[in-house]
């Protein structure tokens, strides 16, 4: 896991109930190494040289007990060395091959076309070519509007819509200066500075939160994103389930999914799609991840008699065959948008939005992530939210409606800041 992960102690805890022992491989700091209390059993690993995280990982499960698992707990980087270490140490994984499109959209685009899984048109733009360029193979291509993508990024960052050729130039400004950060280019020296563009598909977005068997699919969630995600910029708010689709629209997502991570090379362990229903049409995929949902999204899915999402995937790669029906009630979550670059200086609201009751709903938690002082930088360029807000209840529309009253009674205070272009 990365050292923010947000979801260090749900899997630390699930691990637990598990009955099974831990060693948490983190690109932790040395510096607060004599600062801050880590696991006894905790490993000093570094994401940008995989090849010595992964070596780091086996060899320590060489030692001592056998390993029964290798588990990602946060993103697409972790998801990568954790089955890469898994396949080494003679564990269930899945190929490298099928985790690298997991992780690189350009390589999720190339299985999906050769898979003939529906999807965007799309190209790649090179580093090296101008928006004007750019710009004529859109209107040759694909056509207006598109939807210009850094390869490597997730979370919507980087994400933005463009309408025209003077829209697009604006969005490559922006998402280039985004890759221009030392970091990206350590991620991928190629891939880390392309950027996808795509064709945009109109229509409602829904997420799948599932788990491969072998192969097969078993759907463990579908989300609907009640808020439109038309651009210009994609960031998520509202996620609700059961979704209330027709039950054929729902097979036929399942169905699409199955076939992309066929197309992938998936066949083992967590699964998070992202997809698009154009009107009167097949489902269209838009981002598959060999990994569970984001953030702390994860909590608003029960299975069983309580099980959390991270025990289910805990224990599926313990072999311990754990209950996959959720919960019988509606759930969803709010991500809680970030305004506008700031340092955040107080927050209001909380103890109201706790306690908001609607008929047939209501919520469960309040989470702010965020922290006093803390500088916030909203998409496309930021990465995080301010805080996640969870309801209960006894009918999508009704949770819906409670999440919605309980961020209307949240405020933000933040301090602008000077931004200093180079």
């Amino acid at each position: 896991m990365p050292q923010r992960s947000y979801r260090a102690s749900e899997f630390l805890d699930a691990a637990e109930r598990a009955g099974a022992e831990v060693w948490i491989a983190s690109d932790r700091c040395h510096v607060l190494d004599k600062r801050y209390l880590w696991p006894e059993r905790s490993l000093v690993i570094d994401f940008y040289d995989p090849d010595a995280a992964v070596a780091t990982i086996v060899a320590a499960g060489r030692v001592g007990e056998p390993v029964a698992a290798v588990i990602p707990a946060g993103g697409e980087a972790a998801a990568a060395l954790a089955a890469r270490a898994a396949s080494e140490l003679g564990l269930p994984s899945n190929a490298p091959e099928a985790m690298a499109a997991a992780r690189s959209k350009r390589l999720l685009r190339i299985a999906l076309d050769d898979g003939e899984v529906a999807q965007p048109r799309w190209f790649v733009l090179e580093p090296t070519q101008d928006a004007a360029a750019a710009a004529a193979r859109v209107e040759q291509e694909l056509g207006w509007p598109v939807v210009v993508k850094p390869l490597l990024l997730s979370g919507s960052r980087g994400v933005m819509r463009a309408d025209d050729a003077a829209g697009l130039a604006a969005c490559l400004v922006r998402v280039r200066a985004l890759l221009a950060h030392p970091e990206r280019a350590e991620l991928d020296a190629l891939d880390g500075q392309r950027v996808l563009v795509e064709a945009f598909v109109p229509g409602p977005e829904v997420a799948l939160e599932g788990l491969l068997d072998d192969g097969k699919l078993t759907v463990l969630a579908l989300f609907d994103k009640p808020d439109p995600l038309d651009g210009p910029l994609f960031e998520e708010t509202l996620y609700v389930t059961p979704s209330r689709l027709p039950a054929a629209m729902q097979a036929a997502i399942a169905r699409t999914t199955t076939e992309a991570a066929h197309a992938m090379g998936l066949y083992t362990g967590p699964l998070h799609a992202e997809l698009r229903l154009p009107p009167g049409g097949h489902p269209v995929v838009i981002e598959v991840a060999a990994r569970t949902i984001g953030g702390l999204c994860g909590r608003t899915l029960r299975f069983g008699t309580g099980m959390s999402l991270e025990e289910l995937v805990v224990r599926h790669a313990l072999g311990q065959g754990p209950p996959r029906v959720r919960e019988g009630v509606a759930a969803g979550v709010m991500m809680l948008p970030i305004p506008a670059r700031g340092v955040l200086v107080a927050v209001t609201g909380v103890e109201a939005a706790a306690a908001v009751q609607m008929p047939g709903a209501a919520i469960e938690d309040v989470t702010i992530t965020a922290r006093l002082g803390d500088e916030l930088v909203p998409l496309p360029e930021g990465d995080s939210y301010l805080g996640f807000v969870f309801a209960r209840g006894d009918s999508p529309a009704a949770v819906e409606a409670a999440l919605r009253q309980a961020h209307s009674n949240l405020h933000f205070e933040l301090r602008k800041t000077m931004l200093v272009m180079p």
